[in-house]
Parts: structure tokens; sequence; C-alpha cells
């Protein structure tokens, strides 16, 4: 283990970060925490053509709403900025030009319709694919000639043609690639970026990272950054791999599977903390039992032999269970907190503002039934209407008749006008009064339900009554009377 752990979460801004992406950075997170270590954010901008404007912000704050901050990065700086690729080109120039003086890398003149005709060629001949290395072998006067004509290039990597390159995984063990199977790869373009592998290297090695750990799709770029190292007379980092995310139809995890940014998710009403939760064990646990807990557990757990090989699966049921967990054990407050935008949201303007205090009491009706805070408007509306909307029919439940269901309000009505409005009180006398019209618990509540709250399905009935409060209930009840007979 290095002195001090130092690990970075580097995505491009060419879109929202996925859950995928979103993994990638906790993981690397928990690992800082656990050994007391830095964790980086660094953006890497440097495919100008593919940027989306607001992605950074949208990286960043997907970030904070998880709760995963990072000591040095934007927003918060740090000794090694910037922390922009972009702003960093000036460094990458240095590197390739010292690999070709060095004779490690090349610049490369091929025009890009000889690449596409050299791909063809190799298809044709059923060869791998890759660049053919004709630049490599160019003469000291073929280069000044095409540098006199002011032909544009590239610089490539000279790759080494025999050998092999390993790799001791933290997560997958021994890995290695045959040299000659990997090509004279892009470091700089024409336009005077870095590709990826150039600008990563640099920059893991000038701001003293320690540890990569990176998604599984990356581990056949290991070989050319290993190379690139040794190259540019560098440590490399440790390497760790981590296992892909499948959908539960074992499929490439795609937008089909859910919702793919993960600031969608704080729209569709999940808490960050059930999110995170449920992100780490794509790919880690605890023990074989483990689903929920803190994030105290998480972090003072934190290591890679948890870590596993095999893909992870996503399943979004498993993530809504996991959500209503975590709503069910939040307090009253910081629930009512958490869901008053999505019921300004989600109302009718009719129903706003809220009293907050109101709220409070209707809160702890709905916490138990609640998966997802977008549920809540649906849920808690005919607490707040004058008079819900319902066919009347609904009142006579299976096996009643309209006389029955009819009777049944006018006692329930006479009984609550005068009653004191106790959850075990009304209980105790509405069960006496069904006994007493010949009605089961099932009929004579449910058209009760029906009456007081426009639903076949809602928290506690006397519960949902008590906080109606009689003066509702009562009119309620008596529009029911009224258009049940009409």
């Amino acid at each position: 283990m290095a002195d001090e752990v130092r690990v970075r979460y580097a995505p491009s801004p060419t879109g929202l970060p996925h859950i995928g992406n979103i993994r990638t950075a906790l993981f690397n997170w928990l690992f800082a925490r656990h050994h007391g270590g830095k964790f980086i954010v660094r953006i890497e901008d440097t495919d100008q053509e593919r940027l989306v404007p607001g992605a950074v912000d949208g990286i960043l704050d997907g970030l904070e709403w998880l709760d995963i901050d990072w000591d040095e990065g934007p927003r918060v700086g740090g000794d090694f900025g910037s922390y922009f690729q972009s702003e960093r080109l000036p460094l990458y120039h240095a590197e390739a030009e010292r690999l070709i003086q060095q004779g490690d890398a090349y610049r490369c003149y091929c025009t890009r319709e000889r690449l596409v005709e050299v791909r063809a060629e190799q298809e044709r001949n059923k060869v791998s694919l890759g660049y053919d290395r004709r630049c490599r072998h160019l003469t000291q006067a073929e280069r000044n000639a095409f540098e006199d004509e002011g032909a544009p290039s590239v610089v490539r990597f000279a790759m080494p043609e025999t050998g092999v390159t390993k790799l001791k995984d933290l997560i997958r063990d021994e890995v290695e690639w045959q040299n000659e199977l990997v090509d004279d790869f892009i470091l700089l373009k024409s336009d005077g970026f870095p590709t990826y592998h150039l600008a990563v290297v640099t920059d893991d090695h000038l701001m003293q990272v320690s540890h990569v750990l990176r998604a599984e799709e990356w581990l056949s770029s290991a070989p050319r950054h290993l190379q690139l190292y040794r190259a540019l007379g560098y440590t490399p980092p440790e390497h760790g791999h981590l296992p892909m995310i499948l959908g539960p139809d074992r499929a490439k995890l795609s937008k089909r599977h859910g919702a793919t940014s993960i600031l969608e998710y704080r729209e569709d009403g999940f808490l960050p903390d059930a999110l995170r939760n449920f992100m780490v064990l794509l790919g880690w646990s605890l023990d074989d039992k483990t689903e929920v807990m803190p994030l105290e557990t998480m972090v003072d757990n934190f290591t890679l032999d948890r870590v596993g090989k095999p893909a992870a699966i996503f399943d979004r049921e498993k993530l809504t269970w996991m959500n209503g967990v975590y709503i069910r054990d939040m307090d009253v407050e910081s629930l009512a907190d958490a869901l008053t935008p999505f019921l300004e949201q989600g109302l009718a303007p009719e129903l706003l503002p809220l009293d907050r205090s109101y709220l409070l009491t209707i809160v702890p009706l709905i916490q138990e039934r609640l998966k997802s805070l977008t549920e809540a408007p649906d849920m808690i509306a005919y607490f707040l209407e004058e008079q819900p909307e319902y066919d009347p029919a609904n009142l006579v439940q299976r096996g009643m008749t309209t006389e029955e269901a009819l009777q049944a309000l006018e006692k329930a009505l006479h009984y609550l006008k005068s009653a004191e409005f106790d959850t075990e009180r009304l209980e105790e006398d509405m069960r006496s009064l069904g006994e007493e019209l010949g009605l089961t618990p099932r009929r004579f509540f449910g058209t009760l339900r029906w009456a007081a709250t426009g639903r076949n399905v809602s928290p506690p009935l006397f519960d949902t009554m008590v906080v109606l409060g009689k003066e509702r209930v009562t009119a309620r009840l008596g529009w029911a009377l009224e258009n049940l007979t009409s």
C-alpha cells in the first residue's frame, strides 16, 4: 500500500453521469475514506466534439446529492490543478515531445482516407485490425517532406512489437497481453488535444494517484497505459478493474432498465442514502446476507477483497424496495422536508400552499406505504381536497345492497357528528355499529373508507379519519348519502 492513498474519479462531460459511472466514483471514495486517503475529481474534457453543455455541473451536482465529497478538484481546488484536462494541454505536449525524442513515439501523417483503406484491406484479409505502422518506419527525409508540405499529423506511441505486458490487477489477479496485438495508438490528435491514454497517464502521475479503480471496460487499455508509464519512466499506480453492471436480463445496462442519469433518480423520488447503499452492492458485499447498512459500515469495511469479479446485476425493483426501507427509517420532520418539493410540484395548485403542521400529521400515515417520494402527492391529495371525486356506486361493497350501504352511512354519520375523534374509540364503536347493522367489518369499513377518502385503499381507516377531522369526515359522509340516493 502506498504511503498515502490517492484515488481519482475522472468523468468525461459527454453526458450526465449514469449508475455505472457513479458506482466507480463511490467505490473510489469508499476506498479513500477507508484508508484515510484523498479522493480527487478530475474532468477529462479533451474530447471537444462530444462535450455536452451543463454536463460538468450535472456530474458535480450528482456527487454532492449523494454526499460523495472530494478533497481536490472543481469547486474545491487543490495543489495539483487545474483539474480540467483542457487546461493542461502544455503538459501533454511536453510528454508527447519527450516520447518522440526518446524514440517511443512518432508523428503519423496518414490521412483518414488511407486509414479507411487499410482497415478495409485488413477486413478482406481477415487479419487483426489496427494501424499498420507505416509512419513508424519513415526516413527522416520523408518526415521532413511531410513537414515541409504542412501535412497534418497525430502522435502515435511506438508499442513494443514483441514480448508481453503484465498487470497484477487488484481484483482480477494477473492479466497479460501480447504486445504485438496492441496497435500503435494515438497520443495526440491533429487538433492538439491528447487522447485519453496520454492524458490519463500524465495526470495520474503528476497528481500522485496511488490506485486506479475503474470499470472493467478499461481493462483492454491497461497494456497501453503500462507501456506509457514504462516509456516515461514513471511507476504506475496499482490498478483494479471493477465488475460490469448488467440489467436483470443480463444485457448491458441501458436506459430500458431504468433511469440512466443519477439526477433522474433524484427526480424519481429516490433518497441519496438508499441509492448509495444500492450502488455499493453492485460488485461489493459485506457478507452473504447484509443488504441495508449505514454509510459508516461501508467505509469501515470497504476493502477490495470484498469486490467480486462477476458482473453485478442492476435490479430496479430491489432499489425501489431499499428506498422504501430508508423512507420508513426517517423521522417525520425529515421525511416531510424531503416530500415537500414533490408535493409542491405534484399537487393541484388549489391544494397549495401546504400547512406544515397538518402535513406532519399526515406523513406518519403514508410513511409505511411509500416506496418513492413521487408517490406522495397521490397518497395525500384526499387529505387536502374539499371533496374527493369518485363514483358513488363504489360505496356499495360486494355482497351489499344499496339500501344496506345507505343505512350504514346514515347510522355512521349520526354517530360521528357527536363522537370524540379518537382512533381506538372510533374503531371500537364502529365495529359495534357494524355488528348492529349485520355487516362484516370488511363491508362496513369499505363503505366508510370510500366515503371518507374516495379510495378503496388508504392508511388505517380510523387513523385517517382522525387526521381528516370530524368536520371533513362528516361532510364527506353527507355527500356520499346525497349522491348514493340521487
